[in-house]
């Protein structure tokens, strides 16, 4: 990067930190109770808290990470754009109000209705916290692939630096602002990012006149692949395997949003059940229109910046929409080139330090509000006051903090969106199953909310661990071994069928009944809002 792009996206990246910091720092002083850290006070209106979802779902992700496998490999990285999108559905039609109605704060609260609270509290917690750090990692190594990018320093320091850099924000949001900071930086976040990405898209089919057909043969011929790069089977064709891993990862795209914990901590921040429906409504929109324009993006940085200068720049396509606005802006030294990519990597750091604040804040919720405040505590113990939860929550965030940093340190070479489709097959091995079988089965018990979770958990992990993603593979975790045996990338198609199977298998074994009383008020509740808090 030139000199005058990489000062001036300096500027910008500062005015954005003083911004997300004003912000934190005026909510701070309105949290006066753990309803305003948790959950904003609940006084969100549809319209604001469908901004703040599409905010946390429209991560680095979607604007870097998809964009970059779209240009890298044209119709397979597409298909990210959709199971993103469909996912959606799923969280409409059969999470957002039912959710929103039976719980308070967290998913634990939500299974702990009709359940005994410290079994199911503690794997709901281990859960949440395992997942936000799986998208959390997917964060950091944007923030690395970016600012290494727009300082010209590739060396394994500067990325270092740079997810240091955003840790230690992301823990200052949480800290100090709770969820009212983070809704509104998110809402910020949200509005700068749709500008931005429409101005993008606006740029590109000028060049091409509006003819989508043309950016179409341009993007084939810059990505040197030729027409094959238009059809299937470039990222996920080839063999069996890859066309599996597709699959697997289609599955948990589409059934992972609904198990996401930061996104169903977003529904509490709303009074009722029917503003969370109007707010998923309100981000269907929002998150269509936003996937849409990624595929422009990608189809224009396959066709201006050339497949090759992109994976030049970063391997797993991470800097694809930072390069393509440079060169919409008149190329590398020009001041057109300069300004756009400094916006475009300034709207990439807000982008981030928003998410990750979200996730930090749902992890740390789960933390000291289920394992700390009930699963770890004797029964007969006298239960916490609502500030020392609250300062636990505080502590946490610094904690999972520094743990995300140190693991992000070592997964610098994979793409961001294949990173946050790992921790979308944990949300639907483990939570999705447990918060189905809990709001619609009738038979459902302890036993069975546990084995679900950690019947789709610990399968998820462990093939994680044993596949190319950790080793045997030059974009691996650890290149220089190979202790792989899992030849999938994403274990989605084992590990949810398994979450499903467990809950189940630990239902139709337990020797508890189901409460009836309490399913059917949790059935009352969370169809009429009856008693929602």
């Amino acid at each position: 990067m030139s000199g005058g792009a990489g000062s001036l996206a300096t500027v910008l990246f500062v005015v954005v930190v003083v911004v997300t910091l004003g912000i934190t720092a005026w909510a701070g002083r309105r949290n006066r109770a753990a309803e305003d850290f948790y959950a904003g006070g609940r006084d969100f209106s549809p319209l604001q808290n469908g901004f703040a979802i599409s905010g946390d779902y429209m991560s680095a992700a979607s604007f870097l990470g998809v964009t970059g496998l779209i240009a890298l490999y044209g119709y397979d990285g597409l298909l990210y754009t959709i199971g993103f999108l469909v996912a959606w559905l799923v969280v409409l039609m059969l999470v957002a109000e039912l959710v929103r109605n039976c719980g308070r704060y967290t998913m634990g609260d939500v299974l702990a209705m009709r359940m005994r609270q410290r079994p199911v509290r503690a794997a709901a917690g281990i859960s949440s916290i395992v997942v936000s750090l799986f998208y959390l990692l997917a964060q950091m190594v944007g923030a690395g692939s970016l600012v290494s990018l727009l300082l010209g320093l590739h060396s394994s320091q500067a990325r270092a630096w740079a997810i240091i850099g955003v840790g230690a924000l992301m823990v200052v949001y949480v800290t100090v602002g709770g969820m009212k900071a983070t809704t509104w930086i998110q809402i910020v976040k949200c509005v700068l990012l749709m500008a931005g990405a429409a101005g993008l898209c606006v740029l590109v089919l000028i060049r091409f006149h509006g003819d989508l057909g043309t950016l179409a043969r341009s993007a084939a011929h810059g990505s040197g692949y030729g027409h094959s790069y238009l059809e299937p089977g470039r990222k996920y064709g080839g063999s069996a395997t890859n066309r599996l891993d597709f699959v697997s990862l289609g599955i948990a795209l589409v059934l992972g949003t609904g198990g996401l914990p930061h996104i169903l901590a977003r529904f509490y921040t709303v009074p009722t059940a029917r503003a969370a429906r109007r707010s998923a409504m309100w981000a269907i929109g929002l998150v269509g229109s936003f996937y849409l324009m990624t595929i422009v993006l990608g189809l224009g940085a396959a066709a201006l910046v050339g497949a090759t200068a992109v994976k030049a720049s970063n391997e797993a396509g991470n800097t694809a929409v930072p390069l393509l606005s440079e060169v919409l802006g008149g190329g590398a030294g020009s001041n057109g080139g300069t300004i756009l990519f400094a916006l475009t990597s300034a709207v990439a750091f807000a982008t981030i330090l928003a998410v990750v604040a979200g996730l930090t804040l749902a992890s740390s919720a789960s933390f000291a509000h289920d394992l700390w405040a009930r699963a770890f505590r004797h029964p007969e113990e006298e239960p916490p006051t609502e500030h020392q939860e609250v300062v636990v929550a505080r502590i946490a965030a610094v904690v999972i903090g520094a743990l995300a940093i140190v693991l992000s340190l070592y997964a610098q070479k994979l793409n961001v969106a294949f990173l946050v489709g790992i921790s979308f097959a944990v949300a639907a091995s483990a939570n999705l199953p447990a918060l189905l079988f809990n709001l619609f089965w009738r038979r459902f018990t302890t036993r069975g909310a546990t084995w679900a979770i950690y019947g789709g958990l610990v399968p998820a992990l462990v093939l994680v661990v044993f596949s190319p993603v950790v080793s045997g593979s030059p974009a691996a975790i650890f290149p220089g071994v190979d202790f792989h045996w899992f030849p999938l990338q994403n274990p989605g198609i084992v590990s949810i069928p398994c979450g499903f199977l467990f809950g189940w298998l630990g239902t139709v074994t337990s020797r508890e009944r189901a409460d009836p009383d309490a399913y059917a008020e949790l059935e009352v509740r969370s169809l009429t809002g009856a008693g929602a808090v």
